[in-house]
């Protein structure tokens, strides 16, 4: 029972990966869409997302059959039940990546950004696409210093979300109206990304080690436009 309980998830763990690096491709791909107004690597996004959406399935079909059937304990159930948030986490960030995807398109062949906000978002983009990179190597060795990383680095990208309010309320504001609105909400979509990552991290840190960051109070967990 015990070599099929570890071939079991280990199939879990690898279709875990594979989604995370399929969200990963899709907040690159939707800060492509963003910055360069490319609208075919929107597309690429609003069309992935459903790859995502099934893996987020199928690793909950996997997780349920297997409490059912190995009525796992200790830190097999602690893994089990974590698997399962962080399918929904990496399922949630996929969906703001097709948020941001989604008003890209919907503005082409114009940028839903007027050119003073460009330089911030890019900065927010490059965070982002870092965080990304971090949340796959974490995953994939189960690396709590890796995932430390992520939840400390997080107040970086909240002073960056703060600067999208400060910029659109402004003197210094050469948007239209609609343009005022996609920057508010794209800030906020890139902003949440980044707290879901760090719920993420602190998902991994409990696989690790027993500890449960999560306990702490934290943004990241209320659910606010996820």
């Amino acid at each position: 029972m015990r070599v099929i309980f570890n071939e079991e998830m280990k199939a879990v763990a690898d279709d875990l990966d594979r989604m995370a690096q399929n969200v990963r491709k899709a907040i690159n791909e939707a800060g492509e869409a963003l910055l360069k107004t490319d609208v075919e690597a929107a597309q690429a996004v609003i069309d992935g997302d459903v790859e995502i959406d099934a893996l987020e399935s199928s690793i909950i079909d996997q997780c349920v059959k297997l409490l059912a059937k190995q009525t796992p304990v200790a830190t097999d159930l602690r893994i089990v039940v974590s698997t399962l948030r962080l399918a929904s986490t990496f399922e949630r960030m996929g969906d703001l990546a097709r948020h941001i995807a989604e008003t890209a398109r919907r503005s082409y062949p114009e940028s839903p950004l007027p050119d003073n906000a460009k330089e911030l978002f890019t900065e927010m983009q490059e965070f982002l696409d870092e965080t990304a990179d971090n949340v796959v190597a974490m995953l994939a060795d189960r690396d709590a210093k890796i995932a430390d990383r992520v939840i400390r680095n997080d107040d970086k990208l909240d002073a960056l979300h703060h600067k999208t309010f400060e910029l659109a309320l402004s003197e210094n504001w050469n948007g239209n109206n609609q343009q005022l609105i996609d920057v508010v909400l794209l800030g906020r979509f890139m902003e949440r990304i980044g707290d879901h990552a760090v719920s993420a991290a602190r998902r991994v840190v409990f696989i690790t080690s027993g500890f449960d960051p999560s306990k702490e109070p934290s943004r990241d967990e209320d659910g606010a436009l996820d």
